[in-house]
This record gives C-alpha cells, sequence and structure tokens, in this order.
C-alpha cells in the first residue's frame, strides 16, 4: 500500500486478495504462498480472534458453510454456521477444521486444496522467508481488522484489545513498516492513529453509497489509503479524492474481470485489490 505524499506509481500495486481466492482458496497458507510466488506485491487478509486471545487469519469469524467443514469433517448447515462461533472456540479447536477442500461455486477455477484457517503469526512467518520473484517489490501486507459495533464482545473483542492483539504479532514479525491495517470500522482506525510512532499505514474501507468525502469526514482525519468498492470509481469521484485529499492512495477493491481492471488502471489509482492477481499482472505487462 501506498503512504503519505506520494505519487501514482507509473504501474499500480498488485494487491492479491485474500492471497488468491479465484486460484486457490482465501485465507489460507497455500493461497498466500501462491500468491507470493505470483508476484504480487501486496498480500491482502483478514483477521478475527479465538477465544484464546489468538489472531486468526479469517473473513468471517464463524466457520462460513460453503468454505468450511467441522471437526469431523461434516458439512456445516447454513442455518448453524453462526454456531461456530471462532471467538468461542480455542485455536486449537479451529485448526482442526478443514477450510479448503470444498469447491467455491463462485471461483470455479480454484483449486480446492485442504487447509485450516492459520494464524497471522504463521503466515508471516512463511511469507517472510519466500524468496521474492525477479524485479518483484519487497513483499507488503494489508490485514483488515473485522470489527463491527454490533459483534463487539460477540464476535470479536472490544476495539482497542482487537486491535492491540494484532499489532502485538506484526511487532513480533517485525513487519509494521511494511503493513496497512485496513478496517471499515473508524473506531479501530482511529486507535490505530495513536500509534503512528510505529510507522503502521492506514486504510479506510468504503462499501456503502457514501461519497469518499463524507466517509473520511466521518473518520475524523486522512487515511494513508483510501479503499472503496471499485465499482464507486469515477472520474469525477477520483478527482475530488485527489483535490482533497492530497497525499491519499486509492487501491479499489475486488476487481476481477479485465474489462473492470482496464478501467480502473485508467482513473491512475495507486493500486488494485483482486482474486485473480494472475490477470491483473498480465494486463499490467
Amino acid at each position: 500500500m501506498p503512504t503519505a505524499n506520494c505519487t501514482a506509481p507509473k504501474r499500480p500495486e498488485v494487491h492479491g486478495h485474500r492471497g488468491c481466492r479465484g486460484l486457490l482458496p482465501e485465507n489460507t497458507l497455500p493461497g498466500f504462498l501462491h500468491a507470493a510466488a505470483l508476484g504480487v506485491d501486496v498480500l491482502e487478509m483478514d483477521v478475527v480472534i479465538s477465544a484464546d486471545q489468538q489472531v486468526v487469519v479469517s473473513h468471517d469469524p464463524w466457520l462460513a458453510t460453503h468454505l468450511c467443514r467441522d471437526a469431523e469433517g461434516l458439512r456445516i448447515a447454513p442455518a448453524e454456521e453462526r454456531q461456530h462461533n471462532l471467538y468461542h472456540m480455542s485455536y486449537a479447536a479451529i485448526r482442526q477444521c478443514d477450510c479448503g477442500s470444498l469447491p467455491h461455486a463462485g471461483f470455479p477455477e480454484q483449486q480446492p486444496v485442504a487447509a485450516p484457517k492459520p494464524l497471522l503469526r504463521e503466515v508471516l512467518a512463511a511469507t517472510e522467508a519466500l524468496p521474492r520473484p525477479p524485479g518483484a517489490r519487497r513483499l507488503r501486507y494489508s490485514v483488515e481488522i473485522k470489527c463491527t459495533p454490533s459483534g463487539d464482545n460477540l464476535y470479536h473483542p472490544e476495539p482497542a484489545q482487537f486491535l492491540a492483539l494484532v499489532l502485538a504479532e506484526l511487532v513480533a514479525a517485525g513487519v509494521v513498516a511494511h503493513t496497512t491495517l485496513l478496517c471499515f470500522d473508524p473506531r479501530i482506525l482511529r486507535l490505530a492513529r495513536a500509534q503512528r510512532g510505529l510507522g503502521l499505514a492506514l486504510c479506510l474501507l468504503s462499501e456503502s453509497g457514501q461519497p469518499w468525502p463524507n466517509a473520511i469526514a466521518e473518520l475524523g482525519f486522512r487515511p494513508d489509503v483510501f479503499g472503496p468498492n471499485y465499482e464507486s470509481v469515477t472520474p469525477i469521484a477520483v478527482a475530488e479524492l485527489r483535490r482533497l485529499y492530497p497525499g491519499t492512495g486509492l487501491v479499489p477493491w475486488t476487481v476481477n474481470n479485465p474489462v473492470d481492471i482496464r478501467h480502473v488502471v485508467s482513473m491512475g489509482v495507486e493500486g488494485l485489490t483482486t482474486d485473480y492477481p494472475n490477470r491483473l499482472r498480465a494486463i499490467l505487462g
């Protein structure tokens, strides 16, 4: 992710969404390793918290029925998935569940592979040890904290504790300076701003129909990066962001169709988040 006071690079950064979800199961170690081997600039991932305070890489704070089997290898009924609340499970119990071998109807190119939800520290250790492809930039990370006011003390700890647990892992891995913290919840980003001495970049995510300047104004400060839904990216919106918040990088999500990729690239964005980093790299040449 770009930091403040930067200009748009000639080639936007390639952000591998949940690793490379279009190719391998999301938020799994095999997916992250493959994305890194493809030469992504940034690995994007989501984190939640287990009952024993471990930082687990997962988009949902439960075992999603379309992704996971339970510890006995059985399919999880849609009506029962939230009963498999990760915040109420130890990581030892979470690790017994396979979240990679089920075919994903939304991603026909995805190759299923049995894999548990990994710990954040496990992902960082494995990817930091990898050699980078020739000519590739230093691997960086976008870590999204999955936090909502309605989920406090139900699916995750309150923001201050959630943030502290994640920051501890980033500091221990020595990757703070190479990481951007993402969140839709302004509470997390406001708390993280007080930790700016660590050199952690902050990204406000937006998926509603709220105008971009309104979303940033509600946050209360200029983020290093703004991450809107790619469908909201227009020349007028981009020009207004550049005028009102110069230095804020623009990294839309999640852009998969080649036509959409070319359109968003033409807007001069700093990066694109995609489930198919292979497609984006091919288009960028």
